[in-house]
């Protein structure tokens, strides 16, 4: 039966209503022929769902805990003393090249020759029990990671934290030596060391102190995640001796001045040769290799010295490592009194001896053509605060006093210093 339209006409109503109500016929009416939703959708099949017995499952799959498996190291060992890097790479069962292949990675930082008694290493290996990472823990501020590529080869990653530095003020009076007064105030056997170098021009430490006599340090510490990690910096030293104040300030150049701005050591020279030789190599924190294409950074200079040519120290300092390595060759590191840290790689003979005290411009080793080398040259590294920069293009101390610029700048901090010794 079909839709019939009434006659709207024969009704007794205005105008406007007959439209009105005419209108709203045919809306009504086309709302009755027009397909359904369920028209649109013959084929579904509606499904009845037991929500009651699903809820339990849902519920029991929601509580039953998500174990992660945790990834553990095959070796996990803190360094004993007598402990050899061929004996810890057998501890962890990796095969003697692949430890060489780590060496390799480590010729441009040299962690591995720098592990004491008390650092940790640790070794993962992977689904095919091949070395796949090597973690070496120093402090919390300092790590070395080494990571596999596919091609067996390894990455070497040199971690340093900046974390937060907190001054502290360590002083008293002299009763006996210099030494046993510091220690008893607080400071450790290095930092005593580090002052009495400093001053050694300026005073004898047996022969002009007398009972009575004080002592202001101020030191600098580290601290990670509220950890100290053994690092510290000697900011200011005053001695009183009641007849004159003898001082050391750090300048911003890592250096260290008295008061006036004169300069507590022999200017820093440059280059650790007494002859200028051809740059064979420039430092390059970028560098890529040819073939893999790599950064590979070259974190030293390179000078084609013939072998035999005389090596000598650019500043003062201590010697901290005579040593031989796969492929770094014979090689010595100088700890120098400015936060700078001195590297000799392939040199052919040794003329100093670890924990040696070195003085600008004394001989310490002969160049040579030792370890990984392509020929005659010295390697030679500066590194500042633990992190490689161009020797040729530091901030190096090469003058006696400040410059007026630097001078100014240098009193300010100066006056900032002494007052926090004074309140301490």
């Amino acid at each position: 039966m079909g839709f019939q339209r009434p006659d709207v006409s024969s009704l007794n109503l205005p105008n406007l209503h007959k439209k009105l109500l005419l209108a709203s016929v045919f809306v009504v009416g086309a709302a009755l022929l027009w397909p359904t939703q369920q028209e649109f959708s013959s084929q579904r099949i509606p499904v009845a769902i037991d929500i009651d017995s699903l809820l339990p499952q849902i519920a029991q799959q929601s509580q039953a805990p998500i174990v992660a498996q945790p990834v553990t190291p095959i070796l996990n060992r803190v360094i004993e003393r007598g402990d050899t890097l061929s004996h810890l790479f057998e501890l962890a069962g990796i095969d003697q090249r692949t430890m060489y292949k780590v060496l390799e990675a480590d010729l441009e930082v040299l962690a591995l020759d720098t592990l004491l008694p008390g650092n940790r290493i640790q070794f993962w290996d992977n689904a095919n029990g091949e070395l796949e990472k090597l973690e070496l823990y120093f402090n919390p501020a300092h790590q070395v990671e080494f990571t596999r590529f596919d091609d067996g080869s390894f990455e070497v990653n040199d971690i340093h934290i900046d974390g937060i530095w907190q001054n502290r003020i360590v002083g008293g009076e002299i009763n006996g030596s210099f030494y046993v007064s510091a220690k008893k105030a607080g400071l450790s056997a290095g930092e005593i060391q580090k002052v009495e170098s400093l001053l050694k021009s300026k005073l004898n430490f047996s022969r002009e102190l007398r009972a009575g006599d004080t002592f202001s340090v101020l030191v600098n510490d580290q601290f990670v995640e509220g950890e100290p990690t053994g690092v510290t910096s000697i900011e200011g030293i005053r001695i009183n001796t009641g007849r004159r104040d003898v001082t050391a300030f750090q300048n911003v150049d890592g250096n260290y001045y008295d008061v006036n701005g004169q300069s507590l050591a022999p200017a820093f020279q440059r280059i650790p040769l007494n002859k200028k030789y051809r740059l064979s190599s420039r430092f390059n924190p970028n560098r890529k290799h040819p073939i893999t294409g790599r950064v590979r950074p070259h974190n030293g200079t390179d000078f084609a010295t013939p072998i035999g040519t005389k090596v000598v120290a650019p500043g003062d300092g201590v010697v901290t490592m005579v040593t031989k390595h796969a492929f770094a060759g014979n090689y010595i590191v100088i700890e120098h009194d400015n936060k700078v840290r001195t590297r000799y790689l392939h040199l052919s003979r040794f003329l100093v001896k670890k924990g040696q005290r070195v003085t600008r411009g004394q001989v310490i080793a002969l160049s040579g053509n030792t370890g990984a080398s392509t020929g005659p040259h010295l390697h030679y590294e500066f590194i500042v605060n633990g992190r490689p920069v161009d020797a040729m293009k530091a901030n190096i101390a090469e003058a006696k006093v400040l410059p007026k610029k630097q001078l100014q700048e240098f009193q300010a901090l100066v006056r900032s210093r002494t007052m926090m010794m004074d309140l301490g």
